[in-house]
């Protein structure tokens, strides 16, 4: 609510005045980097004496970490903020994140909300929270101007899966047409290598097998420091206690061969890369102010194969940007089956405030965008099933996770878990297995599109 307006009595929501401890529960949206934050807030409150609990457990408080990428994630923000009130009138609600910092009296103004924290201050939610106990209205929200989002916050997520998300760099600065986030996250920043290294230890000593290495525009760590994303992973291969660390995404003009050869050379970077493509047609990606076109984007596909047959590659892909006419779209299409990637993820685009792209013309109906993405969908189901099945009778070494990645629950019929290239694979539960490496020869797809996996060899703790 905006600064200063008057709310609740004593006797109304008032977290501080219930239970000790107080309980805290995170609801995260979005991307790998906000459940690495929300990770590191949720460790900054326990420290501070609260207990985490899970959402449906009725919490003192709760923190929604948003996301702004695209227009159903603002709706998503509303929603939750709705569906925490059902659960318990009387919490305590903070909403941060990149939402939180495009449009925060937007979100000041939704019923119930009574925090409402920026890119910087977030890091001191605990502190914030404090601020407010005892008081009988809630006269703070603090959101900072982007231009103050300067510092590089390592943060990393622990005790919620396997697989742990460490954030190497964060902001953006190059502006494409359609994206908030260089507005909602400011510009590319990063820690020093040494730093980056300690954090990756700091993970290492938890126990945690994977690590995979996260950030807005992560080929892009290290500029402010003399140092580049090629030393990082270099460094961060000779760390002990790690069996294998993944690279969550990279833009097809930082993944230089150089990076593509050093993990080709690598027992412990996973053979998988992400490269956002976006278009398949260089006119959209010109229009997107993309700093690649398809003939690179290919090169780069091809290289990775050359050196890495077995490796898994995935694309994002934008539907419906302005001017992508009929023939743009197809250019999309045609260009996705003529290139080796195996997985797609695929966007609906909508049209965000304060970016070049709402002012473009020769507009996409929504009826249209929606049926490009569903064809774009099916085609990404057909290529990830045929990389699965190229893989079907092969043995590759498999990290299993706490059942169901999604909850953090173990199933009691299957568990599942990720080879090196990135297919998931399921196996009769069996809670020894949990965060452990094992050899597994790769089955056939169940009704599910999972593989099944069986057990050949013995389990490696």
């Amino acid at each position: 609510m905006p600064t200063g307006a008057t709310c609740k009595t004593l006797n109304c929501r008032n977290p501080f005045r219930m239970s000790t401890p107080r309980t805290v529960a995170f609801h995260t949206l979005g991307c790998k980097l906000n459940f690495a934050e929300s990770s590191t807030l949720a460790r900054s409150l326990e420290e501070a004496g609260y207990a985490r609990i899970r959402v449906e457990e009725r919490p003192d408080v709760f923190v929604l970490n948003t996301c702004s990428v695209t227009e159903n994630a603002d709706k998503e923000c509303r929603r939750h903020v709705r569906r925490f009130l059902s659960i318990n009138p009387d919490a305590f609600i903070a909403v941060v994140g990149c939402y939180a910092q495009l449009k925060p009296a937007e979100i000041a103004a939704i019923p119930g909300v009574d925090l409402v924290l920026g890119a910087n201050e977030k890091f001191d939610l605990a502190e914030h929270i404090e601020a407010l106990e005892g008081k009988q209205a809630v006269a703070l929200m603090k959101f900072g101007a982007i231009k103050d989002v300067k510092t590089f916050i390592p943060s990393y997520n622990a005790n919620d899966r396997t697989r742990t998300f460490l954030k190497v760099q964060d902001g953006c600065d190059y502006f494409c047409s359609f994206c908030t986030i260089p507005l909602a996250r400011g510009r590319s920043r990063s820690g020093t290598i040494d730093e980056t290294v300690q954090q990756a230890r700091n993970i290492a000593a938890t126990g945690v097998k994977e690590i995979v290495l996260t950030g807005v525009n992560t080929g892009d760590f290290g500029r402010a420091h003399g140092e580049n994303f090629l030393q990082l992973v270099e460094a961060l291969d000779r760390i002990d206690g790690i069996e294998r660390f993944r690279i969550s995404s990279i833009e097809p003009n930082l993944c230089s061969d150089d990076v593509i050869d050093f993990v080709a050379g690598s027992q412990r970077f996973a053979p998988h890369f992400h490269m956002p493509l976006q278009s398949g047609s260089d006119e959209i990606l010109k229009r997107m102010r993309r700093r690649y076109d398809t003939a690179l984007y290919a090169d780069r596909v091809a290289h990775i194969k050359r050196v890495m047959p077995h490796a898994c590659i995935g694309a994002d892909v934008i539907t419906g940007t302005p001017g992508e006419r009929d023939e743009e779209f197809l250019k999309t299409h045609a260009f996705l089956r003529s290139i080796d990637v195996n997985y797609l993820h695929v966007f609906t685009f909508s049209e965000r405030a304060n970016t070049t792209a709402v002012r473009m013309d020769e507009g996409v109906p929504m009826n249209i965008r929606r049926e490009r993405t569903k064809q774009l969908r099916i085609l990404g189901s057909k290529l990830q099933r045929e990389f699965y099945e190229s893989h079907v009778g092969e043995t590759r070494q498999v990290l299993f996770e706490h059942g169901d990645e999604t909850s953090g629950v173990a199933i009691a019929e299957d568990l599942y878990g990720y080879t090196d290239n990135y297919i998931r694979v399921a196996i009769p539960f069996d809670a020894q297995l949990i965060n452990a490496m094992a050899t597994v020869r790769i089955g056939a797809l169940n009704s599910d599109g999972h593989v099944v996996g069986t057990i050949p060899g013995m389990v490696s703790a």
